[in-house]
Order: structure tokens, then C-alpha cells, then sequence
């Protein structure tokens, strides 16, 4: 083949392959399955995981469990049907598996049984099935349910609410702090746990009063956990009286038959997620040391139940650690924490010294151990892959893919990987940045880009699949996208997240201001003249912070979702008090804090740039007035803005057509004010 022909056939192919694939848009990322888990079987032959499903013509979403052999070659599902199935476990002999299902009506436990047959249903709780942990005997249920504290039972609670919505009033009477969480209002009750025998026979109320277990905030996926011999319970515990202003989760212990939970943690910052080895001897949690400090370094702390020592395991690693799991011979555990953008494994012995690194530069979000103890069952992502399950070989440092859930829907798509980049910002510090190019990327054009600000402000960017704030959705009409992860992101070193408290507008902003001047300059694909922002919680402040503090007219197009606008009024209306007192040194009125310092409204004078703003009026956490004021704001100012007011959502956007609109909505603005080019800079460009 000569020359010319073969550019030819170069080019045909390659029209070819663009022809068969296309960029990601909003119906794809929605509908793709949502792994969750992973749970193994005892005898290690089965791993249980969960598949979610959204309909956006449905408006709703479905969850059912699936098994998958660890050589990845057997699959299974195991429940259907219009009502979901989710937080599968195994009984202690690997015979049943139970599960939480509202397929009668309330949420319930129902067991299924391996060999075959229709899953039963197990418990009748008249308060119904948030949560439960198996016992290791296989007698036993730990279920977790609201109550009244003033109920011993489901059943006396139930009459309580019964009689409470008898008077025909719509009002709350309210005496005290915190009567509302994120996105659902308390209603008097607390989280409580009851010991229900798998037999049948009347439950135990393990923890009285007005005390939530778990904790109503700041607690982990796992912090109800029965001892080996099933004799005791370690419940994570708030005993402080004022819930919104404190951090203080403690491990309680407490009789399987009921009694008073003793109390095995003292420190006054947040303990949680209790672990106890196989053996018994020890109770491994995580552990935060500073009180009223939600993003505090989370070491991995070891309990001897026989000397009632403690000894950190992770002191050595600047690292906060996420999830751990015991060894089958309770000589070790293994955990992960946050890194650069993704994560590392590690495994640490019971006798302390060095971790040991496992895996790196890999997005994990869920470990399980084999019980043969030479493999860990992992679930990964990337920004281009939604979570999938391998299993992962401790001795090779292989990972296996157990589970193809989205293989199909991702074979007609084109997405780049993220690539990363490192500027120097504030303090002279390095600073990661993070590169999406759109689909079909041409390194000859020039591309409008979006700088997207992630919240927390201890959050960070990472090379996940997110289906909120999914980067390559928002590269996919042709943006590049840059994330940067600035002071105060979490995965470098706790020196580094603690640089945001009570810099809110300081260290950050000038990270993301000169990260964006970076990428002008130094990403040759990158048009100058078309760059906006989106940001959300924290990063909707800093869109309404940067509304106010861009004078070189640096973006072009703003989007503010659940942003904070007024810190006064802030303070005054969410629901968490730890976290504004941390983050401004103290309370509003009091002398020295910083909620003037940093309050975007005293801004607004300086208003100009184009503003979306996104609200749910169910956001408690950072309530739909801050994004009120910020759009009147914009409108008083005369600046170019638009409302995205949604009455049935939250902090997030939950229900398909709700997101559906989100992006539609975001994409539009975007494009009215990025997608049109500035001939006249151009022009000027060009000479």
C-alpha cells in the first residue's frame, strides 16, 4: 500500500471509529447500574453485591442483589421485582442470605434461602428496617429503627405518632437541637437498636433516651457490631446533650440481652465504625482526636478488651483513613485512604509499625476480605467507569474483574481519561490539577473550558465516575474540564485540608484563580476568552465568592448550586453548629469570628458575570434562602442571572427528570455564554 492510500485508510478507519462511538450524555450516565458492596460468603464461594437502576420515563430508581463467583466466571441475580432489595448479608453458616425489601409495604428483613425458594419475610418491626447486623450465631438480628425516646418498643411508638397526628395539626412543637438533618426533619424521634431473635420472640431495646445509634452525624457505614461470641454489642454513641454543636461520638459496649452501654472511648473528637476481630480479643474504629472538627485526621485505632489499652496504627501515615477490614487470623487489617485523587490500600499488623502499601492510584470505595485471607474484593472506578468489583491477590498485587455491570453501555461511548497536572499556588504549595478533554479532542482547536469546585470544603476531585458532578458529562458537549483540588482538599496530608478553616475566601480562591490562569496558559488547547465555573455547597460560596473578586472579568459564566451566600443568616438556619463554629472560630456574635471576613453578600456591589443558581427547598444543610438571596442579588445588580428552583430535592438532585433538568438547564447556560466565540479577541489573537 503506498503512502497516500494508507493516510487514507488512517483517516477512513478513524472516521469510522468516531462514527461508532459518541459522548456521553445525560440518558447514559443515568441509566447506567450503580454497584454496591461487596459482601463475601463464609465459605468464600459467593460475593454478594447490589445493582442500582434509574428510570428517568419511571422517575425513579431500583435496587436488587446479585452474586458473583470470586473467579468472576458465575453470575446470578437473586432478587427482582418493582420494589427494591438492598444490604444483603450472609448468615454465619453461608445458608441464607437476608436482606431489607419494602415489598409488603414497610421496610423489612426477609431471608433467602440458597438452596432455592421465594425469600421470607423475617421481621415485623412496626417502625421498620433501617438497618441490621447479623449475630455470629445466626440467633439474632441487631435492627436499627426510629423511635420515640419515651418508647421501649415499635409498637408503643407507633401509638405515640398515632396520637400525635390524631389533634389534626400540622405543627412541630420543638425543644431543642438538632430537629432536622440534611434533608428530612427529625420529628422528635431517635435512631435506636433492638435485638430481634430470627425465631421470633420479643426484641431488646439496647440504647434508651434521647440518644441516636448510629449517630445522627459523623458516623460510618458500620457502626452497630456484635462480638464474635455474640454475647456483647459496641454501639457509636453521641452522649454530649447539644448533638448540632458537637462531634463526640464514643464506642459504647453493651450486653446482647440488654443493660447499661458502657462507654470504652473518652476522646472528645469522633470515634466510630467499631471492627472487632475474629478472635475477640480487640475492637479496631477510626478515630478523629480534635473536638468540633469534622475533617480531622481519621487514624485507624486498635482496642485490647483485655487490657483496655489503645495504640494508633496509622500514626506514621499522613493519611485519613476511609474503610478497614480484619484478617481472617486477626493478625492484621487492612484499609484505604484517600490520595492525589484516588486512593491506597494498605495492610498494618496488631503490633503496629509501617504500613504496607497494597495498591495505589486506584478510586476505591468498598473492601472485602476472602476467608482464606490471600484476596480482598474491591470496588474501583475511574472518571471514564462507574464502580465495577475485582478481586485483588495480596501476594501478585493483581486485580481480577469480577464484574462487568456497564461494559455494554460503555462500549458506544467516548470519554478521555482524567490527566494530571501540578501548578504552584498559594503558600508556594503544590497544587493537583486534573484534566477532562471533550470527546473527540483536536489538540489544533481551541476549546471554551469549565473550572469545576468541589465542595466540603475537606472534599476533593478524584478519577471517579461521579453521577452528580460527573466531569466527563460535563466535557462531553465540547469543554475541557479542569477540577482543582486546593487548600483544604483531603488525600494531601491533614496540614494541607486544615488550610481552608477560616480562609474560606483566602488560600483556596487563589489556588483556583491562578489554577485557571495556568491552564490558559500552559494547555495550548484552551481559549482564554471562554472559561466558566460550577460549583456546589462550598463550591457554590466560592462561585458567589469569585462573583464578587474576579475584576479581571476571568470567567465568563458562573453556576452557584446550594451555595453559601450570608453567613449570618447561615449560621441561623443549618443544622449542624460544629461545622461554621470550626470553620469561622466561634459563633457569629462573638468577638473574633470570621463570618464578616468571608460572607459573599458584602460583595454583591461587584457583581457582573452571568450566574445560574440551583436551590431545593429540602436543603437543610444549606438552606434554599441562601440561594434566594443570591439570585435577588444578581437581579438587583442587573446582572444576567437565571433560578433553578427545584420544591422536591434536597442538598442534591436525586429524581431522574429533576437531573434530567439540572443538566439541561447547566449545559444551556453554559453554552449561551461559552459556546460563541469572541471574534473581536480572537481576531486580536491572531495578528
Amino acid at each position: 500500500m503506498n503512502f497516500a492510500l494508507r493516510i487514507t485508510f488512517v483517516m477512513m478507519l478513524s472516521a469510522g471509529i468516531w462514527a461508532q462511538t459518541r459522548p456521553l450524555a445525560f440518558e447514559d450516565m443515568f441509566e447506567m447500574g450503580r454497584v454496591s458492596g461487596p459482601v463475601v460468603s463464609p465459605a468464600g464461594d459467593w460475593i454478594a453485591y447490589t445493582v442500582t437502576r434509574y428510570s428517568v420515563a419511571k422517575n425513579k430508581g431500583n435496587t436488587q442483589i446479585y452474586l458473583v463467583s470470586p473467579d468472576g466466571k458465575q453470575h446470578k441475580q437473586l432478587t427482582r421485582g418493582e420494589a427494591s432489595s438492598h444490604s444483603p448479608q450472609w448468615s454465619p453458616d453461608g445458608r441464607k442470605l437476608a436482606f431489607i425489601s419494602a415489598r409488603e409495604g414497610g421496610s423489612q428483613v426477609y431471608l433467602l434461602d440458597m438452596a432455592g425458594g421465594e425469600a421470607t419475610r423475617k421481621t415485623d418491626i412496626a417502625t421498620g428496617v433501617n438497618g441490621f447486623e447479623w449475630s455470629p450465631d445466626g440467633q439474632n438480628l441487631a435492627i436499627i429503627t426510629d423511635l420515640y425516646p419515651e418508647a421501649d418498643s415499635p409498637e408503643a411508638s407507633e401509638a405515640m405518632g398515632e396520637k400525635k397526628a390524631g389533634n389534626g395539626s400540622s405543627g412541630r412543637v420543638i425543644d431543642g437541637l438538632m430537629f432536622r438533618h440534611w434533608n428530612a426533619w427529625r420529628e422528635g424521634k431517635f435512631s435506636k437498636v433492638l435485638v430481634v431473635p430470627v425465631a421470633g420472640g420479643s426484641p431488646v431495646l439496647l440504647n434508651q433516651g434521647a440518644m441516636d445509634c448510629p449517630p445522627v452525624s459523623l458516623g460510618s457505614s458500620h457502626d452497630v457490631a456484635w462480638s464474635p461470641d455474640g454475647k456483647e454489642l459496641c454501639l457509636v454513641m453521641n452522649p454530649d446533650k447539644m448533638v448540632a454543636a458537637s462531634t463526640n461520638n464514643d464506642l459504647f459496649v453493651v450486653p446482647a440481652g440488654g443493660g447499661n452501654p458502657q462507654a470504652i472511648t473518652s476522646n472528645k473528637g469522633n470515634d466510630n465504625g467499631p471492627r472487632y476481630s475474629p478472635d475477640g480479643r480487640y475492637i479496631a474504629y477510626m478515630s478523629m482526636a480534635r473536638a468540633g472538627f469534622e475533617a480531622d485526621q481519621q487514624d485507624l485505632i486498635l482496642y485490647d478488651r483485655r487490657t483496655r489499652q489503645t495504640v494508633n496504627l496509622t500514626a506514621s501515615l499522613d493519611r485519613n483513613v476511609e474503610e478497614m477490614v480484619w484478617s481472617p487470623k486477626s493478625d492484621k487489617l487492612y484499609f484505604t485512604v484517600p490520595n492525589h485523587g484516588r486512593h491506597r490500600l494498605y495492610e498494618v499488623g496488631i503490633k503496629g509499625g509501617k504500613p504496607r502499601l497494597l495498591l495505589d492510584k486506584t478510586y476505591l470505595g468498598g473492601i472485602a476480605v476472602m476467608p482464606d485471607g490471600r484476596s480482598l474484593v474491591v470496588r474501583h472506578q475511574t472518571s471514564a467507569m462507574p464502580y465495577e468489583l475485582s478481586l485483588f491477590n495480596t501476594g501478585n498485587r493483581r486485580l481480577t474483574r469480577l464484574t462487568h455491570v456497564n461494559d455494554a453501555a460503555l462500549a458506544g461511548l467516548e470519554m478521555n481519561d482524567i490527566e494530571d497536572h501540578y501548578f504552584i499556588g498559594a503558600k508556594g504549595d503544590s497544587i493537583h490539577l486534573m484534566v477532562v478533554k471533550p470527546p473527540q479532542f483536536d489538540a489544533a482547536q481551541k476549546y471554551p473550558m469549565v473550572n469545576m469546585i468541589h465542595g466540603g470544603p475537606q472534599g476533593a476531585w478524584g478519577d471517579d465516575f461521579h453521577f452528580r458532578w460527573n466531569s466527563q458529562l460535563f466535557a462531553a458537549p465540547g469543554y475541557v474540564v479542569i477540577m482543582i483540588n486546593f487548600h483544604g482538599s483531603r488525600g494531601y496530608g491533614q496540614a494541607f485540608c486544615d488550610a481552608v478553616s477560616k480562609d474560606w475566601g483566602g488560600a483556596p480562591y487563589q489556588d483556583i484563580m491562578t489554577g485557571t490562569q495556568w491552564a490558559v496558559e500552559n494547555l495550548d488547547f484552551v481559549d482564554g476568552e471562554r472559561i466558566g465555573a460550577a460549583g456546589a455547597s462550598y463550591g457554590g460560596f466560592m462561585i458567589n465568592w469569585i462573583a464578587g473578586h474576579d475584576p479581571e472579568n476571568l470567567f465568563k459564566a458562573l453556576i452557584s448550586h446550594c451555595g453559601v451566600y450570608e453567613q449570618h443568616s447561615m449560621f441561623g438556619a443549618t443544622e449542624e453548629l460544629w461545622f461554621p463554629m470550626w470553620e469561622f472560630g466561634g459563633k457569629p456574635w462573638e468577638e473574633g469570628s470570621l463570618y464578616d471576613k468571608w460572607n459573599p453578600m458584602d460583595y454583591a456591589a461587584n457583581f457582573k458575570t452571568p450566574t445560574l443558581v440551583i436551590t431545593g427547598e429540602h436543603d437543610y444543610r444549606v438552606p434554599y434562602t441562601q440561594s434566594l438571596q443570591m439570585f435577588t442579588a444578581l437581579q438587583t445588580m442587573n446582572v444576567p442571572s437565571r433560578l433553578l428552583f427545584f420544591p422536591d430535592e434536597d442538598h442534591f438532585v436525586r429524581k431522574p427528570k429533576n437531573a434530567r433538568l439540572w443538566w439541561g438547564t447547566m449545559h444551556e447556560w453554559l453554552g449561551r455564554y461559552l459556546k460563541t466565540e469572541n471574534k473581536e479577541a480572537r481576531a486580536k489573537k491572531a495578528m
